[in-house]
């Protein structure tokens, strides 16, 4: 019987910041995919424009680490950020296979990118690299003509741009970031952060 290749979860993304719903997403698909692991993978510049304000590149990898500090099967893939320049999935791919070759990768994406994945850059090639594991997203069909398996996961209505906003109004984030990444963004004086009520 051969031996089982570690099946290990891809999800990318800007980070910015990271939130409650990116953990449970990562946990909901580890669990119900039968993954070994989850990497967060920040981008280092994602192919849409970062707007000024923003926490860069460096920034957004230490607030995820922070964000999946305690979980075994949780982990930070720097490579994009490493790398540098416009991040696209199928290079970084090509990267990552060559490195584990032994590995089963799999990319996690929320409906909305499911609903978009024709315009990705080489999907063709892309889906011979990778299994696609989707999850379901508010408002989002999750309808694809690319082969993707979709993962039974709760969903939440939560994104990084609506808790800038909040952090922008000095309005409360408690339970939407991890308490590190609060203090971090506090530290750091991210999103127009700049008080003492982000985190109350």
């Amino acid at each position: 019987m051969p031996e089982r290749r570690p099946r290990i979860g891809i999800l990318g993304g800007t980070f910015n910041p990271p939130h409650a719903g990116h953990l449970m997403i990562a946990e909901g698909v580890r669990d119900a995919c039968d993954l070994d692991e989850v990497r967060f993978m920040p981008n280092a510049i994602p192919p849409h424009k970062v707007k000024a304000g923003d926490a860069d590149a460096g920034q957004r990898l230490r607030m995820t680490e922070l964000a999946i500090a305690g979980n075994p099967h949780f982990s930070v893939e720097k490579t994009e950020v490493e790398t540098g320049g416009i991040s696209y999935t199928s290079r970084t791919m090509d990267l990552l296979i060559e490195k584990e070759p032994e590995t089963e990768f799999f990319f996690i994406i929320g409906g909305d990118s499911v609903d978009q994945l024709g315009s990705w850059f080489d999907i063709d090639g892309l889906i011979k690299k990778v299994g696609f594991i989707g999850v379901g997203r508010p408002g989002s069909a999750g309808i694809t003509q690319y082969p993707v398996q979709m993962a039974d996961v709760p969903q939440i209505d939560l994104s990084s741009t609506e808790i800038r906003r909040r952090l922008s109004e000095g309005r409360t984030v408690r339970y939407l970031l991890p308490d590190p990444v609060i203090s971090f963004i506090r530290k750091e004086g991210l999103y127009g952060s700049g008080n003492d009520k982000i985190g109350s």
